[in-house]
């Protein structure tokens, strides 16, 4: 039987996939979304107020004056036979409970990290082997910020070979779309090798 779906003129329709972007407070999710989103992305930012001093930790990105509340979303269409349904996460831990409504469906996620505040994104990372999704860690590279080389990334994250780290800069089109390439490629492969007994 053909899987495959078609609109009313008979074309067949794109593939559509559900991608999570996480990561911790201030690390450039909802730059992404909205740096590679073909469609105006949804955001659910609200300006930082006095209300969370003491509550969000700042140190590292004090300039931020605003966060997501809810969620970001956007869409990219890869090659017209694959569709990306972005759905960016929020990075403070009082907004954690909404991480499961939002990662349900979806093929894997991106673990977007800052190296100025590399533990930030261990939430993510173990949020994301807890539940057996398949997950890339990509290193935003902000403006000013110390440069690494990759395998030292990789040892500080102590991931293993089996999670791809890439570097990236959230505010290019091209950089964001190979992050999103790389981790569809790696959630695909991951989903075809079998799963072991765990003990």
């Amino acid at each position: 039987m053909d899987s495959r779906r078609f609109d009313r003129r008979g074309r067949r329709l794109p593939k559509a996939i559900k991608i999570v972007i996480a990561g911790g407070f201030g690390v450039g999710k909802t730059t992404l979304v909205g740096t590679v989103s073909e469609t105006k992305p949804l955001r659910t930012e609200e300006f930082l107020t006095d209300k969370s001093v003491g509550v969000d930790d700042v140190e590292g990105v004090e300039a931020k004056a605003t966060t997501t509340v809810a969620m970001d979303f956007g869409r990219i269409t890869m090659k017209d036979e694959l569709v990306l349904y972005l759905f960016g996460t929020p990075g403070q831990e009082r907004f954690w409970f909404m991480w499961d409504e939002i990662a349900i469906g979806a093929l894997g996620a991106v673990v977007l990290a800052d190296t100025r505040r590399l533990a930030d994104c261990f939430p993510a990372v173990d949020y994301f082997e807890r539940r057996g999704t398949p997950f890339i860690v990509a290193v935003n590279c902000f403006e000013g910020s110390k440069r690494f080389e990759l395998d030292e990334v990789e040892m500080a994250l102590n991931l293993g070979r089996h999670v791809p780290v890439v570097l990236c800069d959230a505010r290019d089109k091209e950089s964001c779309k190979d992050v999103l390439v790389a981790l569809v490629q790696h959630a695909m492969k991951t989903r075809k090798q079998p799963r072991t007994a765990t003990v």
